[in-house]
């Protein structure tokens, strides 16, 4: 006797796999939207930063600034893709008698697109940081890299300022020894005085200049490097913790957000927490 096989309707799929089309759909969103967002961002950053050498544009507001807006550009672009992860997936269950069940998996499905644009955004910000760091490498043999001359550039030209010096005079190894040096300036022990003592007879011997004039530019040197060593370490700081905060408060926006999107697929009414009442006492979204 042949058995009448009934077809798999969308609501009678089993809940315990994941759908990749919906999340590599959110992931993209969010990483698109994110890429949009940055990108007016870094326009208003370059737009009111100072280009001064000495401010390092590492003023703590600007950071600040900065941070809040890679916590809002964070919630939004994941927020999206949470969204769509959520709303394109396919109904998992019987809706009346698992709408926690479908909720979850929606949420699941909101925070596997979440980690998949966190993933190509870090491969993404790898591949252009080992591009960056290929194309300031130093190409002439002679030339010695080293951590402070980025950082410390401004105060390795003003120390080894000379009124005449010949142009053909490579100065790239003094310099990064120098700025050696005055990366120490900012440890638990600060500068030692060998360290002062050497540096001033460098500077002498370099610029011309009397021993006074010397000692005095340098003492100018390692306050500056103190400074900018200080900002950039404070900003340094702001920044990686807005980037933990933003991807935290990312992945919870995308959970949310798919949960809201596999209530509009349904048709079901969103959570007390994501409307409000009106004032005839209807629900209405936010």
């Amino acid at each position: 006797m042949d058995q009448k096989i009934t077809p798999m309707t969308r609501t009678d799929v089993a809940t315990g796999y994941l759908e990749w089309s919906p999340i590599v759909l959110g992931a993209f969103a969010a990483a698109a939207l994110s890429s949009v967002l940055l990108g007016f961002g870094i326009t208003i950053g370059l737009g009111v930063s100072s280009t001064a050498p000495t401010w390092r544009d590492a003023s703590a507001a600007l950071a600040i600034l900065s941070g809040l807006y890679l916590i809002l550009q964070a919630v939004l672009s994941f927020g999206l893709g949470g969204y769509l992860a959520g709303r394109v997936r396919a109904t998992t269950g019987a809706r009346a008698a698992a709408v926690e069940e479908t909720e979850r998996a929606d949420g699941v499905h909101g925070l596997a697109a979440w980690a998949l644009a966190v993933v190509m955004g870090a491969i993404l910000a790898a591949l252009i940081g080992a591009a960056a760091v290929n194309r300031t490498s130093p190409t002439r043999s002679g030339a010695q890299a080293t951590a402070a001359e980025p950082l410390l550039s401004y105060e390795l030209d003003r120390l080894f300022r000379a009124g005449r010096r010949n142009p053909t005079v490579d100065l790239s190894a003094e310099r990064a020894e120098a700025g050696r040096i005055l990366l120490t300036a900012s440890s638990h022990d600060g500068l030692s005085s060998d360290d002062r003592t050497y540096l001033i007879q460098l500077v002498g011997a370099l610029t011309g200049l009397s021993q006074a004039d010397a000692e005095r530019r340098t003492d100018n040197a390692i306050a500056s490097a103190k400074t900018a060593i200080a900002r950039s370490r404070r900003s340094a700081i702001i920044l990686a913790f807005s980037v933990a905060t933003a991807v935290l408060l990312g992945a919870v926006a995308a959970w949310a957000a798919a949960c809201a999107g596999g209530r509009h697929r349904d048709g079901a009414p969103l959570p007390d927490w994501m409307a409000r009442t009106d004032t005839l006492g209807r629900r209405r979204a936010f």
